[in-house]
């Protein structure tokens, strides 16, 4: 009888865990993060766009001229740049030419620590824009609440962007501009290893 009492007390409620977040802002903390840090983003993707279009093929062409014409070390360089720039190009496709490697294990694990690295990065150059005056006043002004907030909730975010098929870099870019602290980056972020493990198991299994 006891034992049913405390497994009743123990148990996971979902709509408890959704009052507590709700009640401590982490939601609110989300939206107003995500929209108030779009500015710097959408130029960097708008960059992007612009390389996009103005090459052959766009940047899925690159990508299969890159597999078919430069050596293993040079697909992991391209890799290393397409995950520090937002991550535009589909991990999965790397995953997939490392299956079809001679070393597929190993290419595996570089793409996993790539990936890992392009995210560290991305969080770097969040970090460092903040040197710049007119973003570093918008965060300032704009965004002083998500700042506080970011030491609380800033690695659920880091944690969805590397476990889930969402751009790494992008979380990570933005927990450097909201001053996420370093070290719970380098722990959070190795989540990363996990979820290209889990999908190489998959992918692997197809190629």
């Amino acid at each position: 009888m006891e034992q049913s009492t405390t497994q009743k007390k123990t148990r996971f409620r979902p709509d408890r865990a959704h009052r507590y977040y709700k009640l401590t802002g982490f939601y609110s903390f989300v939206t107003s993060s995500i929209k108030k840090s779009m500015p710097p983003v959408l130029v960097v993707v708008g960059i992007l766009i612009v390389i996009h279009f103005a090459l052959d093929g766009g940047l899925m062409g690159l990508l299969e001229l890159a597999v078919e014409e430069l050596p293993d070390y040079g697909v992991l360089a391209f890799f290393y740049v397409s995950e520090t720039l937002l991550g535009l190009i589909p991990p999965e496709l790397f995953i997939a030419w490392a299956g079809e490697t001679s070393t597929p294990i190993l290419n595996l694990f570089l793409i996993a620590l790539f990936s890992y690295l392009g995210g560290f990065t991305s969080y770097s150059i969040g970090k460092r824009a903040l040197r710049i005056p007119s973003l570093h006043n918008y965060l300032e002004v704009k965004m002083a609440k998500q700042l506080v907030m970011a030491r609380k909730w800033g690695g659920v975010l880091i944690a969805v962007g590397a476990l889930l098929p969402l751009p790494f870099s992008m979380a990570s870019l933005v927990a450097g501009m909201l001053r996420f602290p370093v070290k719970q980056w380098i722990l959070i972020g190795l989540l990363r290893f996990v979820r290209f493990a889990i999908y190489g198991a998959a992918i692997f299994s197809l190629v």
